[in-house]
């Protein structure tokens, strides 16, 4: 994405995966030059030109098709990939992995078994420290998140918060803190980074709504370092679905009304720390929005 760049965006570069991937998740390198992706089966290394750089299978070799998905992310100083493993649900285990790649040599530097059995995981990266937030989804039986951090002897090190019950969903463009919501959809939390601390909750009532037919959404995020964007929803009595996006002020815990992000799914408007936000264009590409760049 160019800086500064508002409405549909133009691709910056294009990579080209190898023949018979199926790509699940991918990251690009900032200076656009690799790309690492995952597959249900393993991780790639390609650079621009499409060559492969390195490339790790995981085994043994899941049948699986269906109730499991790869993450992968790269680390903020871009010499690290971390790798969420479904194990369990691939059948490759009875536990996930969590495995850190050395960026420009595929080698493993760590690889840690966890105590889950997730269906997907999704990273978020400390735009500080560079510690690497995962939340694993464990379907019905609720969702874990861990913190991965280097150590002083250069070995990664992973701690897991003790909620089994909360979805993160965003960290703040500060890294000061980070954003959960409960895994029933009862309320939103915001906690203190790293320990976790919870700062303040709001619950479903907070907003003016009914939590007998309302919900938290598991999406939103940090608008500004000082705003937080909470999505709410529920089913009217015809049966139709409805969602609006509320302000929330971090530092204090207030609200500061509605905002419309002009989308029309609530997981579509995904909140970039500036005062604007991704979503989706009608022919289908990514755009850029905020409430002053007059495009919408």
């Amino acid at each position: 994405m160019v800086p500064g760049a508002f409405g549909t965006l133009e691709p910056a570069a294009v990579f080209r995966p190898r023949a018979g991937d199926e790509v699940v998740e991918s990251v690009v390198r900032p200076d656009l030059e690799r790309v690492v992706y995952a597959t249900p089966n393993g991780v790639v290394c390609l650079a621009r030109a499409g060559d492969v750089v390195w490339a790790s299978s995981f085994e043994p070799h899941s049948d699986v098709r269906h109730g499991h998905r790869t993450g992968v992310s790269l680390s903020l100083d871009g010499r690290t990939v971390w790798v969420y493993r479904p194990d369990a649900m691939a059948g490759r285990g009875r536990a996930d992995r969590w495995v850190v790649y050395d960026a420009d040599t595929g080698e493993v530097i760590a690889d840690r078994e966890l105590e889950t059995v997730g269906h997907g995981g999704s990273h978020c990266l400390h735009p500080v420290d560079g510690s690497v937030y995962l939340n694993i989804g464990e379907g019905q039986d609720g969702s874990v998140v861990l913190r991965g951090v280097t150590g002083a002897d250069g070995v990664p090190q992973c701690v897991t918060y003790p909620w089994p019950d909360r979805c993160l969903i965003d960290l703040a463009p500060g890294g000061q803190q980070f954003m959960t919501v409960d895994h029933g959809q009862e309320d939103v939390a915001f906690h203190h980074h790293p320990g976790g601390e919870v700062l303040f909750t709001l619950s479903v009532d907070a907003f003016g709504y009914d939590p007998q037919d309302t919900f938290v959404e598991w999406s939103g995020g940090y608008l500004t370092p000082d705003t937080a964007v909470v999505t709410l929803g529920g089913e009217r009595p015809d049966e139709e679905e409805w969602f609006r996006h509320h302000l929330v002020d971090v530092r204090t815990g207030t609200l500061g009304g509605e905002i419309a992000l002009g989308v029309t799914h609530p997981y579509e408007g995904v909140p970039l720390g500036d005062g604007s936000w991704l979503t989706e264009a009608p022919d289908g590409r990514p755009a850029r929005r905020s409430r002053t760049d007059g495009r919408w």
